[in-house]
């Protein structure tokens, strides 16, 4: 970074030539009132999740009639559309049979369509020996493996049931099976880390523009119930779905969103958001809608909207799925089937064992749809001799993006982005909104733990009480001589990187202004805790995020909240009348976030910065330390690019890396090339 002078800017951008010995650690090891920082943030977030699910089940415990029963599935309904919806409209299939086999009692048949044009998915329809009329057909739903339906314990299954006189349609999801998205396209191979990844990459996207990636495989879900519309083998009155782990989550979505589908059997998935939240956390990108425990939604609503159709709830006690919120959504749920009249149409089963498939369950689901889809018979779980990769082979490559040339969910989702229309004053309203902000109503406690002298100014180290139930760490640097200006440094690789002598905050604080540089939520002392989830990338952790979407209230919005709570220290405890925000990378989002909510940042410079949330959206690989300073949904109504603009009128700073101010640099919009991004005076 070239220099800027010092006098003109009050921001430099100089190299970092030494540090100083001092320990600049606030928190010691031994302070175990502090020391667990690291997962402060996936506390907080839960504390709320839990607060929000309190009120829910006050809400549902309350509830004595069938007509009560009736109004909250009416909501969760409209609820239920509401994060996960609008879907598509419908569009032709445009189905082809791609190959047949003849196996042992069953004929199979794979089959390509297009469940958005352009957007293919690949299954495999498996038909008994000897149909003869209408037959009850069951979807089948993968869980988290590369193979999708064609790894054997998923065969094991699919083989019994075809066996059992059941039509089975087994089917890809995307980032699985054939339907890799990121992958190497001379090796088939993926490149992003497995299934869940594949999911959550393009499903960080899905978010940020307004859509998510449960709405895409629901879409498909229900798009494969069209397609068995068209089979005259199928009985459109007799269709189950079931699915295992990531396949459990498909299914009772999908049964949840199409009343088509007569018995769900969903397996190694349900529980409920509080002992999730207690336990492993939130998981991949489908597994969660958009703001579903703020808007009163729990995996039981998944099942209550289908009551009076059977349900069959499958589990194991060591499940990561924990069995106690299994129990507890089983209750839960019994109640409206009562309320009913038919108690026989939910069923819970439970084995002990891990995160797996048991015989005792197999049974009792091959029992389930043999009641429920009228097809009497055993239910004896047999040895089954699984089919070979290249029988169910679908496509051509073994890939349908290679073989047809088809759009991938990136596609969709850019797709999905438009022009943002409305005043800066409505954009700024909706950052407030959708970020969650929370504005700071008191002045928070703040505790000094040291302090070292240097040349010309002091390092304070202090605590202050942030939002929720933590202390963030922050250091302070004090000219010697008095002063009003304050400069707040956020950096996301934490406050001590550049706390060295002769580092950038010395050269701000000896031009005469104090520097505080917080350790917000989840960097520096409060980062790298215990909690990494499925869809960790290089050390970004999604899921803290996707924990975030569900209660609304993203990591950007709490820590803007921190940010002028620091600001309101600076102003009431250290006297500063003139308070700058300097922000780097990925906390320039949380700066221009707490800058237009808060007047008493007069003015920022943004160092290296995220330019927008389009942009993430816009690029197939996409820098994935930017995700959790982004805000859901935000791309429907505004971009960083619009906040930007909003402080215009105080000449915000925008430099980047290796470069020298110049005005193509700016992240503001063009507006017929009258604002500019302007130095400090």
């Amino acid at each position: 970074m070239k220099n800027i002078p010092l006098t003109l800017l009050l921001f430099i951008g100089l190299s970092t030539i030494g540090f100083a010995q001092e320990d600049l650690t606030v928190i010691q090891s031994h302070w175990v009132n502090f020391t667990d920082g690291p997962n402060a943030l996936y506390k907080h977030q839960s504390q709320q999740a839990l607060e929000m699910l309190e009120k829910r089940e006050k809400a549902i415990s309350s509830i004595t009639s069938l007509n009560e029963w009736k109004d909250w599935q009416a909501n969760a309904k409209d609820k239920l559309m509401k994060v996960v919806g609008p879907f598509p409209e419908k569009t032709p299939l445009n189905p082809k049979v791609t190959g047949k086999h003849k196996g042992d009692g069953y004929k199979l048949e794979n089959i390509v369509f297009e469940s958005q044009p352009g957007f293919y998915v690949s299954g495999t329809l498996f038909i008994p020996d000897g149909v003869k009329g209408k037959t009850p057909t069951i979807i089948y739903c993968s869980g988290h493996t590369p193979l999708a339906y064609r790894a054997p314990t998923y065969q094991h299954v699919i083989l019994n049931l075809v066996k059992k006189g059941f039509i089975v349609f087994g089917f890809d999801p995307v980032g699985q099976g054939e339907r890799l998205e990121y992958f190497d396209h001379e090796t088939n191979k993926d490149l992003v880390g497995g299934p869940t990844k594949q999911h959550s990459y393009p499903g960080a996207q899905a978010f940020v523009v307004g859509s998510s990636e449960a709405r895409h495989m629901i879409w498909d879900g229900i798009r494969v119930v069209d397609y068995l519309m068209t089979r005259k083998e199928v009985d459109p009155e007799r269709i189950g779905i079931t699915g295992r782990s990531g396949g459990g989550t498909q299914s009772s979505q999908i049964a949840a969103f199409d009343e088509r589908i007569n018995a769900s059997a969903p397996e190694n998935y349900i529980t409920n958001f509080k002992r999730l939240m207690l336990t492993h956390g939130p998981q991949d990108a489908e597994q969660n809608f958009y703001h579903a425990i703020a808007e009163g939604l729990d995996h039981s609503d998944l099942m209550i909207v289908r009551a009076p159709k059977p349900n069959l709830l499958i589990s194991t006690t060591r499940d990561m799925f924990n069995i106690e919120g299994v129990r507890e959504t089983s209750k839960e749920v019994q109640r409206i089937y009562d309320a009913y009249g038919v108690s026989e149409n939910f069923q819970k089963i439970e084995d002990d064992d891990g995160h797996a498939s048991t015989k005792k369950n197999r049974e009792r689901m091959y029992a389930f749809f043999r009641k429920h889809l009228d097809l009497p018979g055993s239910v004896v779980d047999q040895d089954i001799d699984t089919l070979s990769m290249e029988i169910l082979q679908v496509s051509p490559t073994g890939q349908l993006v290679t073989s047809y040339n088809g759009k991938t969910t990136y596609d969709l989702n850019k797709a999905e982005l438009q022009e943002l229309n409305g005043s800066l004053e409505e954009k700024v309203a909706w950052a407030k909104k959708l970020s969650g902000y929370q504005k700071p109503e008191i002045l928070s406690e703040t505790m000094m733990v040291g302090r070292f002298q240097r040349d010309g100014y002091t390092i304070e180290k202090h605590l202050m009480k942030g939002e929720g139930d933590y202390w963030l760490p922050y250091l302070l640097m004090k000219p010697d001589q008095a002063t009003d200006k304050a400069v707040l440094y956020l950096d996301p690789s934490g406050k001590a990187l550049d706390a060295g002598v002769g580092g950038d905050m010395e050269a701000l604080v000896k031009a005469g202004a104090m520097v505080l540089a917080p350790d917000l939520l989840n960097t520096g002392e409060m980062g790298n805790g215990g909690f990494r989830g499925d869809a960790n990338f290089d050390g970004h952790s999604y899921n803290l995020w996707f924990e975030s979407i569900l209660i609304g209230r993203s990591i950007v919005g709490i820590d803007a909240g921190d940010a002028n709570r620091l600001v309101a220290v600076l102003q009431e405890k250290e006297g500063a009348r003139e308070i700058k925000g300097l922000a780097k990378g990925e906390m320039s989002s949380v700066l221009l976030h707490a800058a237009n909510f808060n007047t008493a940042i007069s003015s920022i410079a943004l160092i290296d910065p995220m330019s927008s949330y389009r942009g993430i959206v816009e690029s197939f690989k996409y820098n994935t330390s930017e995700i959790n300073y982004t805000v859901a949904g935000a791309l429907k109504h505004y971009d960083l690019p619009d906040l930007l603009e909003n402080l215009s009128i105080t000449n915000p700073l925008v430099l980047h890396e290796n470069t020298e101010l110049k005005k193509e640099h700016s992240l503001l919009p063009e507006r017929g090339g009258n604002e500019k991004s302007k130095p400090f005076p």
